[in-house]
C-alpha cells in the first residue's frame, strides 16, 4: 500500500516515513505542494497533507485529489488550529485532521484504521499465499519473485477481492500515474498467471479485472 506525505518540515518528514514504512507501507515524500500535485495520479492508498508548503498549500492539494480521487483516504496534518481551515478542510473531504504536535503511534493507527485491509494473507489456490504487507507471493512458504507492476496489480486487486477495478485504476495504480494501454494491461496479466494460479485473476470483459482469492484470518 502506497502512502504519499507532503511536509516541508524535513525530520518530521523522515520520521512519518520511516515509522509508516516500518508499519508496512511504501512512502513517497515531497515538501512541495507544486511537486505534490504532479504525484498525486501516482496510485496512492492514502495522502497525508501538511496545509503551510511551499508552492501550493495542502487543502489546495486535498481539492485536486478529490477531483480524481473522491473516495482515497486524506489526512491533513497542520499546526494550524484555525477552526475555518479545519472545517474547510473537512468539507472539501479530508477523512481526518490531526494537530501538531502528534504521535507518530497516533497517526499510524489514524492510516491503519483508514486504510484497513481486513486480513494481510491471501490465499489464491494451490499453496499460493500473497502477503499484502510484506508485498510478497509465496509458494508452500517459498518466496516468489514478483516485479513491481506485479506487486502493485496484486495489491491493488487485494483491497477488496469482491470488486472489479477498472482499466482507469489499473492505469492510475499500477502505473502510477503514467498513460499505458490495454495491451499492456493484458501483458502484465498474462505474465503474472504463469506465476499463480490462473483462474485467481478474473476478467470482466469491457469492465476490468478482480481476484478470485480467500482472506486468511490472523492468528491472534
Amino acid at each position: 500500500m502506497k502512502v504519499l506525505v507532503l511536509e516541508d518540515n524535513e525530520r518530521l518528514c523522515n520520521l512519518i516515513k520511516q515509522a509508516l514504512s516500518k508499519s508496512g507501507y511504501m512512502v513517497d515524500t515531497t515538501n512541495d505542494g507544486a511537486e505534490a500535485l504532479q504525484m498525486i495520479a501516482n496510485g496512492y492508498s492514502c495522502f497525508i497533507l501538511d496545509i503551510n508548503v511551499p508552492s501550493m498549500d495542502g487543502i489546495s492539494i486535498l481539492e485536486a485529489v478529490r477531483m480524481y480521487h473522491k473516495d482515497v483516504p486524506a489526512i491533513i496534518i497542520s499546526s494550524n488550529h484555525d477552526l475555518e481551515k479545519i472545517q474547510k478542510s473537512y468539507e472539501i473531504g479530508c477523512d481526518d485532521y490531526l494537530k501538531k504536535p502528534f504521535f507518530m503511534y497516533e497517526l499510524i493507527k489514524k492510516v491503519q484504521k483508514l486504510c484497513q485491509i481486513k486480513s494481510p494473507l491471501l490465499n489464491l489456490g494451490d499453496g499460493f499465499i500473497f502477503d499484502y504487507n510484506k508485498h510478497f507471493l509465496m509458494k508452500d512458504g517459498e518466496e516468489i519473485k514478483l516485479a513491481k507492476k506485479e506487486i502493485l496489480f496484486l495489491e491493488l486487486l487485494a483491497k477488496d477481492i469482491h470488486r472489479v477495478f477498472s482499466f482507469n485504476e489499473i492505469e492510475d495504480f499500477v502505473w502510477e500515474g503514467e498513460e499505458t494501454t490495454l495491451i499492456n494491461v493484458r501483458a502484465l496479466v498474462k505474465r503474472l498467471r504463469k506465476k499463480i494460479p490462473e483462474k485467481s485473476i478474473k476478467i470482466v470483459k469491457g469492465i476490468g479485472y478482480s481476484i478470485d482469492a480467500d482472506e486468511i484470518p490472523e492468528q491472534k
